[in-house]
């Protein structure tokens, strides 16, 4: 007698029995039942996941977009909202993650405000910006520029002409004061940042 005739004759008195047949098929039937739910769980948090994304959306478009932070070209994530206001993030030179915010309107001739665009927004965020280090040291950043000023001033006064590419601005600098720029000519010192003295 084979080995296979000994099996079969040994575990033919074996029977299963009718309720384990049945458990076996209701096993099968719950595992179908169980993907299936999942299967709508799965479809149902995408739903709600791609409506969660469109809401937190609803305020602005968020853009990673090239700006000019202190003569460094960094990359920035711009969120801008229908009315013109901006929030805007990078990372610093030490990694640390700085946020900007503000509102930028553009004035028509008729008076009319209207809310700036992204690209007048970009370009609000790259124009000239000064920095007055605790040494007494003046930094004036356009664009990949850093233009030492502190020995240029003359009664609180400096004019600097910047030149990036084909553009020319003229930029009048008060000391601790503010300042102006234009395309045109040096604005005047006068005519911002008035200070009444009693």
């Amino acid at each position: 007698m084979s080995n296979k005739s000994k099996y079969q004759r040994a575990f033919s008195v074996l029977h299963t029995s009718r309720d384990f047949q049945k458990e076996i098929a209701e096993r099968g039937k719950s595992k179908r039942r169980y993907s299936k739910a999942v299967a709508a769980f799965i479809v149902v948090m995408l739903m709600v996941s791609s409506t969660v994304a469109y809401a937190a959306d609803v305020g602005g478009i968020q853009r990673i977009v090239q700006v000019w932070i202190h003569g460094d070209q960094t990359t920035a994530a711009l969120s801008v909202a229908d009315d013109g206001s901006y929030q805007m993030s990078y990372k610093d030179n030490d990694g640390n993650v700085v946020e900007q915010a503000g509102q930028g309107v553009a004035i028509g001739k008729s008076g009319k405000e209207s809310p700036l665009s992204e690209d007048d927004l970009v370009e609000h965020i790259n124009a000239p910006d000064i920095k007055y280090s605790n040494d007494g040291q003046v930094i004036v950043y356009y664009y990949g520029q850093s233009i030492d000023i502190t020995d240029q001033f003359t009664d609180g006064i400096c004019y600097v002409k910047l030149i990036h590419g084909d553009d020319v601005l003229y930029m009048t600098v008060k000391y601790r004061n503010g300042y102006s720029y234009s395309p045109k000519k040096y604005p005047d010192p006068a005519s911002f940042n008035f200070v009444k003295h009693n």
